[in-house]
């Protein structure tokens, strides 16, 4: 028997790595993938890969619009929804925090308030992705590494602030209404596909665009950085995926507990740009781009995923170096083409 599943947001970074990972899931499932209602978007690059493949649907929504969402999910009635729609950058979050918060929040309020809707008719309950982020936690202080869910919330950004607000909108409609809504709290993630507007493939995009203009003979710019001394916990976005998927088909994971989904380790940024110009085809010189400094910036952010390793058995299999490689060679072939 077929499973219907959806995906908001399955053109994005994460949404089409997920899409990948369901499609070699023993089984049968046919991913209905939700991207923008939007005529300057309509190419998805992303899912270029997956263009005639029967099992993934797509369908031009906008999530603000709650009576288009809930005819198609009542048309649908998949047996999982996962919620990776969001404006999920965070520097453009501080230049227009409106437009984050009211994105963030009135799409998954929408998908929330649908879904109950169904389940007071006919007692429909999906199991619901509620994806978050380690960006919640906002400023650590160096003696609470690494950080476990308890940790209270210091938000440091506007999209931080909504994606707590989302996760609480998870636990209320689970302890009110009994919807069956997972939070996770994702940190940094890397890998093929990421947008530049991130500092890890903002280096690598550069990178590329500099051997590009190497081979032709052109001048070299040099490569312009924000803050380096930060370091993080980086997962690659294939193993954090395949983390969303075991946390709806894992009989221990919790409706309404959050979960934190991260590798544990923490490096700095200088390190990671240090690996990708070590990569490098051509020579490369770093400078300091104060328009990239953040007006806000947590010093270090390693993360305990014990709660969620405990209840799922996930672990990360793929090593930073390796997802710095596959990020700057997607780059080059984007570049290129």
């Amino acid at each position: 028997m077929t499973q219907n599943i959806i995906i908001t947001g399955v053109a994005g970074f994460v949404g089409s790595h997920l899409a990948d990972l369901i499609l070699t899931q023993p089984g049968s499932y046919t991913i209905h993938g939700i991207v923008i209602s939007d005529p300057n978007t309509q190419a998805q690059p992303n899912l270029a890969h997956l263009e005639g493949n029967k099992q993934l649907k797509l369908y031009e929504l906008d999530l603000s619009e709650i009576e288009a969402l809930s005819k198609l999910v009542s048309e649908i009635r998949p047996d999982y929804i996962f919620h990776l729609a969001a404006r999920s950058h965070i520097a453009p979050s501080f230049a227009n925090p409106a437009e984050t918060l009211q994105n963030n929040l009135t799409a998954t309020l929408n998908l929330f308030e649908t879904v109950k809707r169904l389940n007071q008719q006919d007692g429909y309950n999906p199991a619901i992705l509620n994806t978050g982020s380690g960006d919640q936690y906002g400023f650590i202080l160096p003696e609470e590494l690494p950080v476990q869910e308890s940790q209270p919330f210091r938000p440091g950004s506007p999209y931080a602030v909504s994606k707590i607000t989302q996760e609480m909108l998870g636990y209320q409609y689970w302890r009110s209404f009994g919807l069956r809504i997972f939070n996770t709290r994702a940190f940094n993630q890397l890998g093929p596909r990421q947008n530049p507007e991130l500092a890890t493939a903002a280096f690598a995009h550069q990178i590329a665009l500099l051997e590009l203009a190497h081979q032709h003979g052109q001048a070299i710019a040099p490569l312009r950085v924000g803050n380096l001394d930060s370091s993080r916990d980086y997962t690659d976005v294939r193993d954090m995926v395949r983390g969303y998927w075991m946390a709806l088909n894992s009989s221990k994971c919790e409706p309404g507990k959050p979960y934190n989904i991260c590798s544990g380790k923490d490096w700095k940024i200088s390190y990671v740009l240090q690996m990708l110009v070590e990569h490098a085809k051509c020579p490369i010189k770093v400078e300091s781009d104060p328009t990239r400094m953040r007006p806000s910036d947590v010093p270090a952010v390693r993360g305990d995923s014990s709660r969620f390793r405990e209840a799922t058995g996930w672990q990360p299999q793929i090593p930073l170096e390796q997802s710095i490689e596959d990020l700057l060679n997607y780059w080059r072939n984007e570049v290129k083409d």
